[in-house]
């Protein structure tokens, strides 16, 4: 297959413009975000619910750590995070004059606390809060629903995000 000159050029000139902005990627210090290296080699999550979506969360991203592993028992583990809250709630915020509802505020709440395994304190009891509106119309209760599971799982992934750095911050003797 032949190609002409210009064309040929142009495959030339896109090649070597591809090729800079790799050069300048690498050399600008761009790296894929990735999980914390944390301060201690295992950890134990206790006080959650059953079935906790939250504790699976962090289990899945203390799991991407490269070195930390989750522990099943206390023996095993250096440390303990234990949840005191995972709770998720539901409020009116605004309805109209015939009491139909227009707004609800959703709150996701998780409070822990993280000793070592002999019961030293790391972390004292801390709350993360985080709020998301939602409108809502009741011609499109499907859909609102869908968007308020949406909105508690970005939450939990925010909750987890907060207390793996703030994990990552503790300082071990």
């Amino acid at each position: 297959m032949a190609f002409d000159a210009p064309t040929r050029l142009r495959r030339v000139l896109l090649a070597g413009a591809v090729g800079m902005v790799g050069v300048a990627a690498a050399g600008c210090g761009f790296e894929l975000k990735r999980a914390p290296e944390l301060p201690f080699r295992s950890i134990l999550l206790t006080g959650f619910g059953p079935r906790s979506s939250l504790a699976g969360e962090l289990g899945v991203r203390l799991g991407d750590s490269p070195t930390t592993r989750v522990v099943e028992s206390l023996k095993d583990a250096e440390v303990v995070l234990h949840a005191l809250t995972d709770a998720r709630e539901k409020s009116v915020v605004a309805q109209t004059t015939a009491n139909q509802i227009r707004e609800f505020e959703l709150r996701s709440r998780f409070a822990f606390e993280l000793r070592t395994a002999a019961g030293r304190e790391l972390i004292p009891a801390t709350e993360i809060v985080l709020r998301r509106s939602l409108t809502y119309t009741e011609s499109a209760a499907l859909a609102k629903e869908q968007e308020e599971a949406f909105l508690y799982r970005t939450m939990q992934g925010d909750i987890a995000s907060q207390v793996l750095r703030r994990l990552a911050s503790v300082r071990t003797p």
